[in-house]
């Protein structure tokens, strides 16, 4: 996936100023310096200095089964989260790139039962039929503050990701868990953008959402949460066009007035399907290809239900417990599926496994994540500290912290960033006071779709600079002169003003014609194929 690079410049550079992120530091002095008597004030503030230097922050929610862990797992191409129903599930787990793998466990303070002090332990690195398992032994659930993974995956080196125990569970204590980490009352989220999964939507979901979007953006009037479809593969009964009627219903989803104005997109997943796709092994591979050449009908009736697919077979060398093993990795629609596309004329592993990833919904949201997260990760920080220096401006009032908080207003009201992030809230609320096309153009222009400029300008990914600056430049005259058109009311003049600040900026990023384009990728995961899947068995060899 191409990205933003930290350094570079050019058609694959994100389109932003930078004004919120080059002035929060300051902020933070500031801040630091009317607060230097107040211990708790002095650590919080500091703690925002580090999270500026550290990745992002993205959190997985939702209702418990969404599919959260598994996802995870997909979207870092191993499966090191935990995605059955043990002790662990209930507890907040970050995952975070390091060299040496490591499991530590943050007890609660003053409950902690297994050390005589709330000091930090770690935990044995331990797998079980290639998972890994955490072993918190007598150690329950509710005296865990958070458990740190720290993984050498490419995947973890750009975000930090972090799993959340499921809302609206059945638990009051295991629901008010994920609640108050991602949605505390004095603070900002610990996240700076989730994925939020849901198998249908829920008044529960839409109440979960609009309380991380009070949480996280403060003042800012900001969106910065992804809606997953989860599970999309069980909305037609397992049937192979499953994903299909999946899609139809993530569209009715994006159209939806309400949780348009709550989330940047919507895509459906198949998170079992994404999950093997990622980590697709060679024996696995064999055994799809053994099925894919059965006989038609033999082959479908033994894909009519779980039990039919385990029993024994005559003539297969799969064995039963290892086809139970691929339906427990894949599952019928999985199976299904890669069939089929073997059947195709897929005859290689790493064909099937990109495959298969594109055709779960993996690719698109991954996509999106580059594109509306990580493209914007310098801008979502800051707005993450800035709604933790607002809160403590709220929750700690004192003299003398009146230059912060103008400074602050300051930041808040002229970051075009956050105008473009307002606007699009704006267009995905009440809608923008311009006709139906220009209101669409609009919301592209300023990254409804995606940071990069050929997304905002509607052009292939690898259009030329020379074509962007083209395009760029048309649209800029084009809203310019609307933003200066006497007849156009104040309401549109606004909106265009900050369309026209858009497309300056797209053009302030592209290269001059003359200098070489550098190339710069962002990489999220591990390519999908058969190599994600070795590499994990080679860690279980040696681990």
């Amino acid at each position: 996936m191409n990205g933003a690079g930290a350094d570079g410049a050019g058609p694959d550079r994100a389109v932003t100023n930078g004004s919120a992120a080059d002035a929060v530091p300051d902020l933070l002095r500031q801040a630091i310096e009317a607060y230097a008597d107040d211990p708790d004030a002095r650590g919080a503030l500091e703690g925002y200095q580090r999270r500026l230097a550290e990745p992002l922050r993205v959190a997985l929610a939702g209702m418990v089964k969404a599919g959260k862990s598994t996802l995870l797992n997909a979207i870092i191409g191993e499966e090191i989260a935990p995605t059955d129903t043990a002790e662990c599930t209930r507890v907040v787990t970050w995952y975070r790139y390091r060299d040496t793998p490591r499991i530590t466990l943050y007890p609660v303070a003053g409950v902690a039962s297994a050390a005589p002090a709330p000091e930090p332990w770690t935990l044995p690195i331990r797998r079980v039929e290639g998972r890994l398992v955490f072993d918190m032994g007598a150690t329950r659930a509710e005296e865990v503050e958070r458990l740190v993974v720290d993984w050498p995956a490419k995947g973890l080196r750009e975000l930090t990701l972090i799993d959340t125990p499921g809302i609206a569970s059945l638990s009051g204590d295991v629901s008010a868990r994920a609640t108050n980490f991602l949605t505390p009352r004095d603070a900002p989220s610990e996240a700076d953008a989730i994925v939020y999964l849901m198998r249908h939507l829920h008044a529960a979901d839409l109440k979960f959402l609009e309380a991380f979007k009070d949480t996280a953006a403060g003042q800012s009037g900001t969106v910065n949460a992804l809606a997953v479809l989860s599970r999309a593969d069980e909305i037609g009964a397992g049937r192979i066009d499953s994903l299909l009627s999946a899609g139809e219903i993530a569209e009715r989803y994006r159209r939806d007035g309400t949780l348009r104005s709550l989330a940047l997109g919507v895509v459906p997943i198949a998170g079992l399907l994404a999950q093997g796709a990622r980590t697709l092994r060679q024996a696995e591979f064999t055994a799809l290809l053994e099925l894919a050449r059965l006989d038609r009908s033999e082959r479908e009736r033994m894909l009519l239900s779980a039990d039919r697919f385990a029993r024994p077979a005559a003539g297969l060398k799969a064995v039963p417990e290892f086809r139970a093993a691929l339906l427990e990795r894949f599952g019928l629609f999985g199976i299904r599926m890669s069939t089929a596309l073997i059947r195709g004329g897929i005859s290689e592993p790493t064909a099937l496994a990109h495959a298969l990833a594109r055709r779960s919904g993996l690719d698109d949201l991954l996509g999106l994540m580059s594109g509306q997260f990580q493209a914007r990760a310098a801008q979502l920080k800051a707005r993450t500290t800035l709604a933790g220096v607002e809160a403590l401006l709220r929750e700690r009032p004192r003299a003398g912290t009146e230059r912060v908080a103008a400074m602050l207003e300051r930041i808040q009201a002229g970051a075009h960033e956050f105008r473009e992030l307002r606007l699009l809230a704006t267009a995905r609320t009440t809608g923008l006071d311009l006709p139906k096309e220009l209101a669409a153009e609009a919301e592209r222009l300023i990254g409804g779709r995606g940071m990069l400029p050929a997304l905002r300008l509607a052009l292939p990914e690898d259009t030329p600079a020379e074509a962007l600056r083209a395009e760029a430049l048309a649209c800029l005259r084009r809203w310019r002169t609307l933003a200066e058109n006497p007849m156009t009311d104040r309401s549109a003049a606004e909106a265009c003003q900050i369309v026209v600040r858009s497309c300056e900026a797209i053009l302030a990023g592209l290269p001059d014609a003359s200098a070489p384009r550098p190339t710069v990728r962002l990489v999220l995961g591990t390519e999908p194929g058969v190599g994600a899947g070795q590499q994990a068995d080679q860690q279980r060899r040696t681990g």
